[in-house]
């Protein structure tokens, strides 16, 4: 009696299905295309589970609030901010040396540029927008505890907060090179179409 033939039907991407399944009970997860370290082509994608429960701007993304040139923006902001602060550590010269005391770190070059790149960041988005930008990308609060911390508790303010963000994150987009201010203005004129502009409340 012959053999009946397998069939071979069954699909490759189904063996390379890295998503979690079994997640804990406060997790806060989005879907998102990363690029498949097993592609046997360049360019292939496979989808991946990310969390962003303390992460605002990958919630941001997630609720597609922000589009990718702003993203971009504020994950090379978040980036800089890193480098910067991997820099020498303060030294005090009046302890006294013991072996195995760490050495003074040189400051890189990309150390260097990381704070050139945010000194600007600071000066295009002035005092509030910097303070604004510093409290969600690096702090993590929410627009909630951005008015706490201002002492303002209302869904106007933030509303407003949430508006002012974006504005900034524009402004990163241009000074980091992932906009341009064509992109940015007709962002801006869609907005005020739409009702959302700041300068409405």
């Amino acid at each position: 009696m012959a053999r009946a033939k397998r069939s071979r039907s069954y699909r490759l991407a189904k063996m390379y299905d890295r998503r979690a399944r079994d997640l804990p009970l406060n997790a806060e997860v989005a879907s998102v295309e990363v690029d498949d370290p097993f592609a046997l082509r360049p360019g292939e994608k496979i989808v991946a589970l990310r969390s962003i429960r303390n992460d605002p701007l990958g919630r941001l993304q997630s609720h597609r609030q922000i589009d990718e040139a702003q993203y971009q923006g504020g994950r090379a902001f978040q980036n800089d901010w890193e480098r910067a602060e991997r820099g020498p550590q303060a030294v005090d010269p009046s302890r006294e040396y013991v072996d195995g005391a760490q050495m003074r770190e040189p400051i890189t070059e990309s150390q260097r540029k990381a704070v050139l790149r945010l000194n600007r960041c600071e000066r295009e988005l002035g005092a509030d927008g910097s303070a604004l930008v510093h409290d969600v990308l690096i702090q993590g609060m929410t627009m909630e505890q951005v008015g706490q911390r201002r002492g303002v508790k209302s869904q106007r303010w933030n509303d407003y907060f949430a508006r002012r963000f974006k504005e900034c994150l524009d402004r990163l987009a241009l000074i980091y090179g992932f906009a341009t201010e064509k992109s940015s203005r007709g962002r801006r004129v869609l907005e005020k179409i739409q009702g959302t502009s700041p300068t409405d409340s």
